[in-house]
């Protein structure tokens, strides 16, 4: 099979495809051949309604370049907009092979400051809005598998740098990045026996979230390579979501422009066993000499108030 064949034919769903990266990736699958289904509720960057129906303008801009896609403008953090995802994908192209879940929005403030609102809404677009598409296709792909036609199945998440280090002014953000992380470890681990890998990518590029907040970083160059497009990100997804992936599942990448770097995530650094319980009075030391011989993690965003 060549490249571009293990990318021709499949049915991918992309999710927050109006804008951005979802749009850059629902783009660039349709030009190696994929059938797409670009989903997007149309809301504002805080996920407050818009006005328009950016799905369908993507869907149109594919048809217009020769691709195949239809729209699909559910709410995917509900069950019943996730299931009726899944069902688009079905009944347009009579399969599924593909789930790349991109949506989301911001809603940043310092945590004294931040809403329970702002919090729950966060969280249920980036981390409900994984786990319910990501569930309704796993549900299809299983049944696929339990009926002899085990199929080359790829899920691709957003995760953040945000949720691997944390952001400062981004706490909702952060924890629902870092969620996304989990998730898909458990999913690879528990999907693989039916055909199913499962991958994340944490990417920097210009969307609507981040040109505001990084505007100074996320400023396109007025010559040369502009390493914030969202396009850049957008090879790395196919190839993620494509046959030609085989093996790799399980694994956060992290990409920016034309860098990728596997990120390795949480290891056993520094160890001390005494092997018996310890009295408190030791722990000053020990926990501290621990501390010196490892890296330091935290936050590699400046604050903001």
């Amino acid at each position: 099979m060549s490249a571009r064949g293990s990318r021709e034919g499949r049915v991918v769903v992309v999710t927050g495809a109006g804008r951005g990266l979802g749009r850059a990736h629902a783009r660039a699958f349709a030009a190696e051949g994929a059938r797409v289904v670009v989903n997007d509720l149309g809301v504002g960057p805080d996920g407050r309604p818009g006005a328009g129906s950016p799905a369908a303008q993507v869907a149109a801009e594919i048809r217009e370049a020769g691709g195949e896609a239809v729209a699909h403008a559910g709410d995917i953090a509900t069950t019943e907009g996730a299931a009726s995802l899944i069902r688009t994908a079905l009944e347009a192209y009579g399969r599924l092979d593909t789930l790349v879940s991109n949506a989301g929005f911001l809603r940043d403030r310092m945590l004294v400051n931040l809403d329970e609102d702002d919090w729950d809404a966060v969280l249920r677009v980036h981390l409900k809005g994984h786990f319910l598409p990501l569930k309704h296709a796993a549900a299809h792909w299983r049944a696929e598998a339990r009926a002899g036609r085990t199929p080359e199945a790829r899920i691709v998440n957003t995760s953040s740098g945000a949720g691997l280090l944390g952001s400062v002014g981004q706490g909702n953000y952060s924890a629902a990045k870092a969620g996304i992380v989990g998730l898909t470890l458990v999913a690879a681990a528990e999907l693989g026996r039916y055909g199913v890998q499962v991958n994340a990518i944490a990417p920097a590029a210009r969307t609507r979230m981040t040109e505001r907040t990084f505007a100074e970083t996320m400023a396109a160059p007025g010559s040369g390579f502009d390493a914030m497009a969202p396009e850049n990100v957008s090879p790395l997804v196919v190839w993620l979501g494509s046959a030609a992936s085989a093996g790799v599942t399980g694994r956060v990448f992290e990409t920016e422009g034309g860098r990728i770097t596997v990120m390795e995530g949480w290891r056993a650094g520094p160890t001390a066993d005494k092997g018996a319980r310890w009295d408190v009075a030791e722990l000053d030391e020990v926990v501290r000499g621990l501390l010196a011989g490892s890296r330091r993690p935290g936050p590699v965003y400046a604050s903001r108030e």
